[in-house]
């Protein structure tokens, strides 16, 4: 109740067995469909609303969310062996993402407080009725930390023209804009490689993820660059 979308509320959790070594759980079910398109501004404000709506949470005793520590801990040797996986297939500028993902590395740490996080905001986990957000799933990576991963969205569901609205609405200062640009693409850069032959949606989610984070990257100007400060909160 205290988020403006329907989340998976659980029914029952299963225990490992029968082959299946980990723990299971079952939802109640959610209708409607996940978005096919970049969104409309009626759609970025109702993303940006739930981003800030979980971030503001104040519930005691969050777990640390893995996706809420720095890029570098949890992001970078897997980033770096993706783009030599990607090296010669043509399928992205590797370069430019190579220097894209140096910058985000030297992006100024979170030093705010722990806030919660869903952690894993692809267009698969956004669920639309009539083009309007009525519902967010997959909550396995939810827990506390830096806020920035939560802004992947940004790269992977809401057009550049629209990019500056949503940032205004969650309140990200540069640093925090400057680490979710680096979680947007090291995601992109992991699952590209990995779903290439496998599932050919998740890696074209991956690549507009790169590519739209290369773009930024290419087109930004000086001022646009990090701060030395975060003030999200």
């Amino acid at each position: 109740p205290l988020l403006p979308v329907r989340i998976p509320v659980p029914l029952a959790k299963g225990e490992p067995a029968e082959g299946y070594p980990w723990t299971w759980g079952v939802y109640r079910w959610l209708d409607g469909e996940n978005p096919t398109d970049a969104a409309d501004a009626a759609l970025t404000r109702e993303i940006a609303s739930f981003v800030d709506a979980l971030h503001g949470l104040e519930l005691p005793d969050g777990p640390p969310a893995r996706r809420g520590r720095p890029l570098r801990e949890t992001q970078d040797e897997d980033a770096r062996r993706a783009l030599d996986q990607l090296r010669g297939l043509g399928l992205i500028d590797v370069d430019a993402a190579a220097e894209a993902w140096e910058e985000a590395l030297e992006a100024p740490p979170w030093t705010g407080r722990p806030v919660w996080v869903h952690g894993d905001l692809l267009n698969g986990n956004l669920i639309l009725e009539r083009g309007r957000l009525t519902g967010v799933i997959d909550w396995s990576g939810v827990g506390v930390g830096d806020p920035a991963c939560d802004l992947i969205v940004a790269w992977g569901s809401i057009p550049r023209e629209l990019r500056p609205a949503f940032r205004a609405a969650v309140g990200a200062d540069d640093a925090t804009w400057a680490r979710g640009r680096g979680w947007a693409l090291s995601v992109g850069l992991i699952i590209l490689p990995y779903y290439r032959e496998t599932n050919p949606a998740l890696a074209a989610t991956g690549r507009r993820l790169i590519e739209e984070v290369v773009a930024d990257h290419v087109s930004a100007r000086p001022a646009e660059r990090p701060a030395r400060r975060s003030r999200l909160g």
